[in-house]
């Protein structure tokens, strides 16, 4: 029998984890990690200069018309373990260009890191999963051979299958290594991806839930109900899926009822249809980050006076003062294996549609469940300035 607990900050009733939830997750499907994010964008040029100058990413590699590819560009940005692809259209048809303007800017795969991308494909596609890509070998000349097969998700998103074991250049066949590439913003700690959380229509969580674990052999790790996430006006419900190794974890997030619109509305109604709403990046040290971020010019939610003067009772010591965590907005949250730091950006285009989480762990596996209730409502006092509650 799964065993179920509620611990720590979660110890009220609707937060339930699953202790043995990597031991459930089924092996058919060795993933070694995420390969990379790619986002479909309007401008991919102003997309790698944000991530470069404000976000300190490394333009490694590009793709575009002096590369041979006619109907896009894409610039590859790498800092430490995380690798976002930017990648706009060169012209008003095609899929990117169509994306672009039903959604903005958007998320457009969530790439796996895998020793055989055949298998892979194989695998969940046997499981239903919908094929986008059936696999191929990319032909890099000296570089090698890149096998890559990619399925969907929900919405528009697709996961791609990476082998790159036969293949040593920058990127992909196609990209060009960036040799002299502008100096990027310094002065920050980020890591790697630690989750992407998808957002998705009233009752279809489960539904992804299900196709997560049928067809990549995903367990579910946590499952938040709106007991949990909720205020007076709002509420959502969430269940978060990983895989065997823990190094992939997808929160699956659906709106509940409520008074009033919850964030997962909004996303859904100015992206129009589900998608990635976040992504974390685990950082090891969130106090330099946050202020560095801050300082280049990216906005994060503030939190309220109130939540600071409850915090020292509720999770003790974090080795960051009250004082520190309150000037920067940063939340903390302590369950029985740890505690953990975190702050969100706010949306970072001009749809209130996708963000950023900086998150900084020790120890705790948790989603800081502790925060939600405050979360929710500095959420919700942004969604009100729109006139989106």
């Amino acid at each position: 029998m799964t065993e179920t607990i509620t611990r720590g900050a979660a110890n009220q009733a609707g937060a339930h984890i699953n202790k043995n939830a990597y031991a459930e997750a089924k092996d058919f499907l060795p993933l070694n990690g995420l390969d990379h994010v790619e986002f479909w964008v309007g401008n991919a040029r102003q997309a790698a200069h944000y991530y470069r100058a404000l976000w300190g990413f490394t333009p490694i590699a590009y793709a575009g018309l002096e590369t041979g590819v006619r109907d896009r560009t894409s610039y590859v940005m790498r800092r430490n373990d995380i690798t976002l692809v930017v990648t706009g259209a060169l012209g008003p048809d095609g899929p990117i260009a169509e994306h672009v303007k039903a959604h903005g800017d958007g998320v457009h795969d969530i790439a796996f890191s895998v020793d055989d991308a055949t298998s892979a494909w194989r695998e969940t596609t046997c499981r239903g999963a919908r094929s986008v890509r059936e696999p191929a070998e990319l032909d890099g000349g000296e570089d090698g051979t890149l096998r890559v097969s990619s399925v969907g998700t929900y919405g528009s998103v697709q996961h791609s299958f990476v082998d790159r074991r036969d293949y040593q250049g920058v990127f992909a066949p196609g990209f060009r290594k960036i040799r002299k590439p502008a100096r990027a913003a310094t002065g920050m700690s980020l890591l790697e991806i630690d989750h992407c959380v998808g957002n998705v229509e009233l009752g279809d969580m489960n539904r992804f839930v299900d196709y997560y674990r049928d067809v990549f052999g995903f367990a579910q790790l946590i499952h938040y109900d709106d007991k949990v996430i909720h205020t007076e006006y709002s509420a959502l419900m969430s269940k978060v899926m990983t895989n065997g190794n823990g190094r992939i974890k997808f929160p699956i997030n659906e709106p509940a009822t409520g008074k009033k619109k919850s964030q997962i509305q909004e996303f859904l109604d100015y992206y129009y249809e589900a998608g990635t709403q976040h992504i974390a990046l685990r950082t090891e040290d969130i106090v330099k980050t946050v202020r560095t971020l801050r300082d280049n010019g990216i906005e994060f939610l503030g939190m309220p006076h109130a939540y600071y003067e409850q915090l020292p009772g509720r999770v003790g010591d974090v080795g960051v003062s009250i004082e520190t965590l309150e000037e920067l907005g940063i939340e903390a949250d302590r369950d029985e294996e740890g505690y953990l730091l975190q702050i969100f950006t706010r949306p970072i285009q001009d749809r209130p549609t996708f963000f950023f989480e900086i998150i900084e762990r020790h120890g705790s596996r948790g989603f800081g469940v502790g925060n939600f209730k405050a979360l929710f409502e500095a959420i919700e006092i942004e969604q009100a300035r729109r006139g989106n509650l």
